[in-house]
């Protein structure tokens, strides 16, 4: 395979304040050859947008202190023809719609395929063949999935963690133990 022309390959910018997500997303894009800015943060994301005027952009939903939403609405302010993808670790509707009516391709949630990434960038239109569960999650799956989200962004700390989610430390550990974590 002959690398592609340094000309036409499309700059892709991943606004994430996860330096190993990041990091992740660099590697696996640049071997499928773009050329991957990483930003950690809104301020970063314009300045870099500025001056390397990428066509496709990654944004995480929640960066430290901030929102993707705004980030994902000045790239579009400036770069009408950026192609966005937002990316989150807890979706809910509203941010999903709220995405979409700001410019956004797609809306998908963490952890995703690459490949399903990348198609999402092609997307213009809905898909109205995409499958929908058969069964509705339960609510402890919901609860665990909210834990493990909140657990991750008090970067691994239980105590932290449960008093983010108003909890005591020892009922956190109790609610981990009795859901372990999914393989």
């Amino acid at each position: 395979m002959t690398p592609p022309n340094p000309k036409t390959r499309l700059k892709m910018l991943v606004v994430d304040d996860d330096e190993a997500f990041r990091e992740a997303m660099e590697l696996e894009f640049t071997d499928r050859g773009y050329h991957v800015i990483p930003a950690p943060d809104h301020r970063t994301a314009l300045g870099l947008a500025a001056v390397h005027q990428p066509q496709l952009a990654v944004i995480d939903l929640k960066l430290a202190g901030e929102r993707g939403l705004e980030v994902l609405k000045d790239l579009v302010e400036r770069l009408p023809n950026i192609r966005a993808v937002v990316l989150t670790g807890y979706g809910s509707i509203a941010t999903a719609i709220e995405a979409i009516k700001l410019g956004a391709r797609h809306y998908l949630t963490k952890p995703c395929d690459i490949d399903e990434l990348e198609e999402a960038f092609k997307k213009s239109e809905g898909d109205p063949t995409i499958s929908v569960p058969d069964q509705i999650p339960s609510l402890a799956k919901h609860e665990r999935e909210y834990i493990e989200y909140v657990l991750a962004a008090s970067g691994g700390n239980i105590s932290e963690a449960a008093r983010r989610l108003g909890l005591h430390r020892q009922s956190l550990q109790r609610k981990l133990r009795k859901y372990p974590p999914r393989r």
